[in-house]
């Protein structure tokens, strides 16, 4: 017995921003911001694995809770970005200890390098 898939599998959403545009808007809004950005990148990188990498109520979660926002980028760069690079043709590398330390000092530097990364999809 085969499970029925929705139609829109393994279509990944366009979402193409400037990583420098990231780190504006991020500081504009005191952060705000990466809550919506966290949930567009979710849907990028649970469409590029073909599973769900990072649920919807972490990214939304993660947007204003710490630990969470850790746990984010943890998965980010773990199990979300080789995806990427194994669909762009780059060298897979593991980022998730930078993200981690990144996403705990500099939580807006550390979304500018996942959104370079998920910008090369769109080339």
């Amino acid at each position: 017995m085969e499970l029925e898939r929705p139609e829109n599998y393994g279509i990944i959403p366009e979402f193409r921003v400037d990583p420098i545009v990231v780190l504006l808007l991020g500081f504009i809004t005191c952060g705000l911001y990466l809550i919506y950005w966290n949930i567009k990148v979710a849907q990028v990188l649970n469409a590029v694995a073909g599973k769900e990498v990072i649920s919807q109520p972490i990214a939304i979660f993660s947007g204003c809770c710490m630990p969470v926002n850790l746990y984010f980028y943890y998965l980010a760069g773990k199990e979300g970005l080789p995806k990427v690079y194994e669909r762009t043709g780059e060298r897979e590398k593991d980022q998730s200890t930078l993200l981690l330390v990144l996403g705990f000092l500099f939580p807006m530097v550390a979304a500018m390098i996942v959104q370079g990364d998920i910008n090369k999809l769109y080339k």
